[in-house]
């Protein structure tokens, strides 16, 4: 989905129709739908919290997949882009992300507003040029891509509940996402 039809119906100063934002951990997250200098409509987070997060509160998902397509601007802490899935509420669920300051890919899960690492690894991750960050999951088996290669594949059981997907970031990351997609495994007989 692009947020071009939220830009054309809402204020450019509001988060995007049919999302849910905040984050864990408090702080003060800032999500506006604004243009990018291409013109396309882009959706950022340029306020300060611990994890900022922004969900499609009707979708529950429990094997799938979601991505989505970012662009870090700045930030001194940190300069995150990330995707979240089986999201339970602002406490509880899974995050792929990547840091152009640390030149990482990490996965992660959170559960009681705690942040666990399940896996990093070194990735190039550019700032002001657009990436895409795509995870994969089936039962306790996640992959995270970056830019069309795989960088990271895991077991986790922390979470199993099918839940919400949305996009994530990081401090005072400001961060810009277009295209995010996400859908649920097709079952197999």
């Amino acid at each position: 989905m692009t947020w071009s039809d939220e830009m054309n119906a809402q204020n450019l100063t509001s988060s995007p129709a049919g999302w849910h934002c905040g984050s864990t951990g408090g702080g003060a997250p800032q999500w506006t739908l604004e243009p990018d200098p291409s013109g396309r409509p882009v959706l950022k987070q340029s306020g300060r919290a611990p994890f900022p997060w922004c969900v499609k509160p009707e979708t529950q998902i429990a094997d799938g997949f979601v991505e989505v397509r970012f662009k870090p601007l700045a930030g001194k802490a940190d300069q995150a882009g990330g995707v979240v899935w089986r999201w339970q509420d602002g406490d509880n669920y899974y995050v792929a992300r990547a840091n152009a300051l640390e030149n990482n890919v990490s996965l992660y899960y959170t559960t009681g507003g705690r942040r666990t690492t399940i896996q990093y690894v070194d990735a190039p991750v550019a700032t002001n040029t657009w990436h895409l960050l795509r995870a994969e999951f089936k039962g306790t088996h996640i992959k995270v891509f970056l830019d069309g290669k795989r960088y990271i594949e895991a077991d986790d059981g922390h979470i199993a509940a099918a839940g919400k997907v949305g996009v994530w970031t990081k401090a005072d990351s400001v961060t810009v996402f277009d295209a995010f997609q996400s859908g649920a495994a097709k079952s197999t007989p």
